[in-house]
C-alpha cells in the first residue's frame, strides 16, 4: 500500500500527484518500455529517409540494390511493429497493476471511512470513484506510456530531419505548432472543471438508479414507476447537459488542430511546389517531407488525445485524492484526556448528547448503565433516535457531549479493531451476498459447520435451513431475495451470534418474525448467551419485554426507563404502545 502524506497535502494542490505515487515500483519497467518504444519510433522515422534515398539515388541502378534498400524498409517496418507491440504490452501490464493497486487502496479507504465521512461523500459517489474514476486514470496512464514517448519523438525527430532536408519548408510547419499547443492547453484547462461537474452528475444518476433497483418491489407495489421515471429523467438530463458542455468545449480541439495542420499543409505544398519549380528543391525531398509532415500530424493527433484524456483523468484523480487524503475524524484518543473510570457497569452512557448536523439535538442527556450479561431493550417511534444510540456506542460517530464507557474505558480510547471485535451486529437491512447460506453466515471467518449450526439453532434458523434440499449449501440470491424476510433476518442474526461477541446488537432485526418465533429467539438468547450483553432495538414491545432494562426514547430523549412491569405502571407512552400492540397479552 502506498504511504500518503495526509498532513501536508491539500485538495486541489495537484490533480495527479497523489495517484502517480502508485507508479512507484514500476519505474524500471516503464523505463525499459520507454527505451523499446523509442527504438521502435526511431525505426519509423527512418522509413521516409530511406524512401527519399531510394527515389534520389537507387532508382535506375541494379535490381539487387533496389531489393537491398527495399528490404531495409521492410526490416525497419517489422522492427518498429515488433518493438511497439512489446512496449504496448509492457505499458498495459504496468497500467493494469497500477489501477489494481489504486482501486485496492481506494476500496480499503472507503471501508475505513467514518459514518460521517461516508455521509459526506455519499455511497453512490464512492462507488463511482472506485469504478469510473479509476478507469479514467487507468486509461490515461496507459495512453501516456504508449504515446507519451512515441509522439514527442515523432514530433521532435520529424522536425529535426525535415530541418536538415529543407529548412524553409520546416519553418512553415514549425510556425503552426505553437498555435496548436496553445489551443490544446487553453481548451484542456477549461475541460477539467467541466468533467468534474460531469462526474458529480454521474454520482447523482448512480444514486437514483441504486435506490430504484433496491426499492423496485415497493415502486411497483405503490405504482410509482412514472414518478421514478421522471426522477431519473431529471438527473439524466442534467448529466446530458453537463456532458454536452464538456463535449462542446473538448470537441474544439480536433477541428482547430486539423485546421492549423491543413493550413500548414497548404503552405508546405505551395511553397514546396514553387521551390521544386525554381530548382531550389527536388520532388523526392518533397515526397519524403510530406511523409514526415504526416507523421508529425499523427503525433499531434496523439498529443491531442492525451490532453483530452488528461482532462477526464485529472478530474477523476482529484475525486480519488479527496477520498485517499481524507483525514480520519474518528481517532483513538489518549487516556490522559479521557481516563478510565471505576464502575460496575459494563456499558455506561453518561450525559450523552449528539447531533448529526450540529443544529437540533438528535440525542440529548442520555444516561443509563448496563452490567455484563444484562439485556437492554430500546423502544420508540421511527426517527426517535434508537439506532443513533447504537451508532454512538459502536463509535460510528463521536458524541458531542458526555461519554460512553465499555468496561470502564471511554470508547474514544479503544482501538478500532478491538472495539469492532466486541460487537456482533444484526441490522434490519443488512446485506446477504449471492453465495451459500454457510458462507453468508461465516462472512469470511473460520468456523466449523458445528459452530454454524449451534448459532443457527439459537437464532431459530436451523430448522428452515435444513428443510432446504441443499441445506447450508443453498445458494442465496443477492440481498437474499429468494428467501422470506423472516428467514433472511434469522440468517443475519446467526451471523452475529457466530462471532461470539461481548455485546450483541439486534437493531430491529426481528421485525419480520412472527410473535412465536420471536419469543423462542429471545428465550434461546437468554439460555445460551448468559455472558453476552444483548441490546435489542425494536418497535414491538414483545421483542423487549423480557429485557433487564428497557429504555423508551422519543425525539432523542429518554422518557421512560426500567423493566417491563415498572414501565407499564410508570410510563404512559410505553403502556399505550403495549396495549395498542398486544392488548396486554404476550407470547411467552
Amino acid at each position: 500500500m502506498v504511504k500518503l502524506n495526509y498532513s501536508v497535502k491539500k485538495y486541489g494542490e495537484s490533480y495527479m500527484k497523489t495517484v502517480l505515487k502508485y507508479l512507484n515500483g514500476f519505474y524500471m519497467r516503464m523505463v525499459m518500455g520507454f527505451v523499446i518504444k523509442t527504438l521502435g519510433t526511431l525505426s519509423e522515422l527512418m522509413l521516409p529517409l530511406i524512401l527519399s534515398h531510394i527515389l534520389k539515388n537507387v532508382i535506375g541502378e541494379s535490381i539487387s540494390n533496389i531489393v537491398l534498400w527495399g528490404s531495409a524498409m521492410i526490416g525497419f517496418s517489422l522492427l518498429a511493429c515488433i518493438l511497439n507491440i512489446i512496449a504496448n504490452r509492457m505499458a498495459a501490464n504496468v497500467s493494469r497493476q497500477f489501477a489494481r493497486n489504486l482501486r485496492r487502496d481506494l476500496f480499503y479507504k472507503t471501508l475505513t471511512l467514518s459514518a460521517k465521512k461516508t455521509d459526506e461523500f455519499t455511497i453512490p459517489s464512492l462507488e463511482s470513484r472506485i469504478t469510473t474514476d479509476t478507469y479514467h486514470v487507468h486509461g490515461f496512464i496507459g495512453m501516456v506510456q504508449r504515446m507519451g514517448v512515441r509522439s514527442p519523438i515523432l514530433l521532435v525527430g520529424g522536425v529535426c530531419i525535415t530541418l536538415m532536408m529543407d529548412a524553409t519548408l520546416s519553418l512553415v510547419m514549425i510556425c503552426m505548432l505553437p498555435l496548436i499547443f496553445l489551443t490544446i492547453l487553453f481548451i484542456s484547462k477549461k475541460g477539467v472543471p467541466l468533467y468534474t461537474k460531469v462526474q458529480k452528475s454521474v454520482d447523482d444518476m448512480v444514486r437514483v438508479v441504486r435506490e430504484d433497483v433496491q426499492g423496485i418491489r415497493v415502486i411497483k407495489a405503490l405504482s410509482k414507476s412514472d414518478y421514478e421515471h421522471r426522477r431519473y429523467d431529471k438527473v439524466n438530463k442534467k448529466l446530458v447537459t453537463d456532458e454536452k458542455s464538456a463535449g462542446i468545449t473538448m470537441g474544439l480541439v480536433n477541428p482547430v488542430m486539423t485546421l492549423f495542420m491543413n493550413i500548414g499543409t497548404v503552405f508546405v505544398v505551395a511553397i514546396g511546389a514553387n521551390r521544386v519549380f525554381n530548382h531550389s528543391s527536388d520532388p523526392e525531398t518533397l515526397i519524403a517531407f510530406m511523409q514526415y509532415f504526416t507523421q508529425i500530424s499523427m503525433a499531434m493527433v496523439f498529443v491531442t488525445r492525451m490532453f483530452m484524456m488528461y482532462t477526464k483523468a485529472a478530474a477523476s484523480a482529484k475525486r480519488i485524492e479527496e477520498v485517499l487524503l481524507c483525514e480520519d475524524d474518528i481517532k483513538v484518543m489518549s487516556k490522559a484526556d479521557y481516563p478510565d473510570i471505576t464502575t460496575d457497569a459494563f456499558v455506561k452512557f453518561q450525559d450523552v448528547s449528539f447531533s448529526y448536523l450540529g443544529k437540533r439535538s438528535d440525542l440529548a442527556n442520555i444516561n443509563f448503565e448496563l452490567k455484563k450479561g444484562e439485556s437492554l431493550g430500546i423502544i420508540g417511534a421511527t426517527g426517535a433516535g434508537k439506532s443513533t444510540l447504537i451508532y454512538l456506542l459502536m463509535r460510528f460517530y463521536d458524541v458531542d457531549k458526555g461519554s460512553i464507557y465499555i468496561n470502564g474505558e471511554d470508547v474514544r480510547t479503544i482501538e478500532k479493531e478491538r472495539l469492532c471485535q466486541m460487537f456482533g451486529v444484526s441490522m434490519q437491512y443488512d446485506f446477504l451476498y449471492g453465495d451459500t447460506i454457510e458462507e453468508n453466515i461465516k462472512f469470511g471467518r473460520e468456523a466449523s459447520i458445528e459452530e454454524i449450526k449451534k448459532a443457527a439453532v439459537i437464532a431459530q434458523a436451523d430448522d428452515f435451513i435444513c428443510d432446504f434440499p441443499e441445506g447450508y449449501e443453498r445458494v442465496l440470491s443477492q440481498q437474499g431475495t429468494n428467501i422470506s424476510g423472516g428467514q433472511k433476518q434469522r440468517i443475519l442474526i446467526t451471523r452475529a451470534i457466530l462471532k461470539n461477541p461481548s455485546i450483541l446488537v439486534l437493531d430491529d432485526s426481528s421485525s419480520a418474525l412472527d410473535y412465536k418465533t420471536d419469543a423462542a429467539l429471545r428465550k434461546a438468547l437468554r439460555d445460551n448467551l448468559g455472558d453476552t450483553t444483548v441490546i435489542t432495538v425494536a418497535q414491538r414491545v414483545s421483542s423487549v419485554k423480557e429485557s433487564d432494562l428497557i429504555i423508551v426514547i422519543d425525539e432523542g430523549k429518554i422518557i421512560g426507563m426500567g423493566d417491563h412491569n415498572h414501565l407499564m405502571d410508570n410510563c404512559t407512552e410505553y403502556k399505550e404502545i403495549s396495549d395498542s400492540q398486544m392488548g396486554g397479552a404476550f407470547v411467552e
